[in-house]
């Protein structure tokens, strides 16, 4: 099967330095990216989400913060709420829960990941970026275990090596790329 119309979805999770490592990635897509991406960011509970307003006025895709129950539409990014996980249903429609934190995030990136694996399966792409924790290994070592293609930071590059060298620690990743080398793989693979 060609790659480039094998995807499905983008799931990115991203903590310490995760606004500077996505606008590199964002400004790199091409105008007419039509993955759906779904990201994770931890945020503090209280924090308003001004990452889709911050993007919007910058970039040309649609930038939103995820609705419970919205259908995942190609062409847009959505961003997890504060304080809430984000999960993908078997129907493809998004969900917001308020449940425990997990890894000590809510919302968390293994939620999202390990969600979106069940669904999409061999059809999703994961990519872990900075962070300071290890909240991302679980899910992506899921995706990877499901078919899905796992991308990875390159640990030296990233402001906050924990999460990216737990993510590699944990699975073995088909990608370890610079964050200026992301969006343009991307791009090669959309469909």
């Amino acid at each position: 099967m060609n790659d480039k119309n094998r995807y499905e979805a983008i799931v990115i999770g991203v903590s310490a330095g995760g606004l500077s490592a996505l606008e590199i990635i964002f400004k790199q897509l091409d105008a007419n990216f039509c993955l759906p991406i779904l990201v994770v960011q931890h945020l503090s509970p209280s924090s308003e989400n001004y990452l889709p307003v911050h993007f919007s006025a910058r970039y040309p895709q649609n930038f939103k913060e995820a609705d419970d129950k919205e259908e995942i539409r190609s062409n847009t990014i959505y961003f997890a709420p504060p304080n809430y996980h984000l999960l993908v249903e078997y129907d493809r429609h998004l969900a917001l829960s308020a449940d425990e934190r997990v890894n000590f995030s809510r919302p968390a990136i293994d939620v999202l990941f390990e969600s979106a694996a069940d669904v999409f399966a061999n059809k999703l792409i994961g990519i872990i970026l900075t962070g300071a924790s290890s909240d991302g290994a679980v899910g992506l070592e899921k995706i990877k275990r499901y078919g899905g293609l796992t991308i990875v930071q390159d640990p030296k590059t990233a402001e906050a090596q924990a999460m990216p060298t737990a993510a590699i620690a944990a699975t073995d990743v088909d990608h370890i790329l610079t964050l200026e080398e992301i969006g343009p793989f991307l791009n090669s693979l959309n469909g």
